[in-house]
């Protein structure tokens, strides 16, 4: 287990937006996004609609790339942020971003 350490920009195109991981790059005109590189995979190329759980499932996943998570320690973050008192989504974001390594 680790970090993943695999291509970011195919993250970003998964998601279909900038994930602002590889720094420079993503302001630059080579960001994959802004060439308009569709998403990866054999069949990346098929946009059908997406039901309310792929919604919510993506934001999940989108949260986790941006801040470097792996699912067991974002499940946790979670848990910390429902046990709170107040919104649970505005905890968690602010638990993330407390983080040391987002500071960077």
């Amino acid at each position: 287990m680790g970090r993943y350490t695999g291509p970011s920009c195919k993250l970003c195109r998964r998601e279909g937006m900038k994930l602002f991981l590889k720094g420079d790059r993503c302001y630059m005109a080579k960001c994959a996004i802004e060439q308009g590189r569709t998403t990866p995979g054999m069949h990346g190329h098929r946009r059908s609609k997406i039901s309310d759980y792929g919604v919510q499932l993506r934001e999940k996943q989108r949260l986790r790339r941006m801040y470097g998570l792996q699912e067991a320690q974002f499940r946790l973050f979670f848990d910390r942020a429902a046990r709170k008192t107040g919104r649970t989504g505005e905890t968690l974001l602010q638990m993330l971003e407390l983080r040391l390594d987002s500071v960077a």
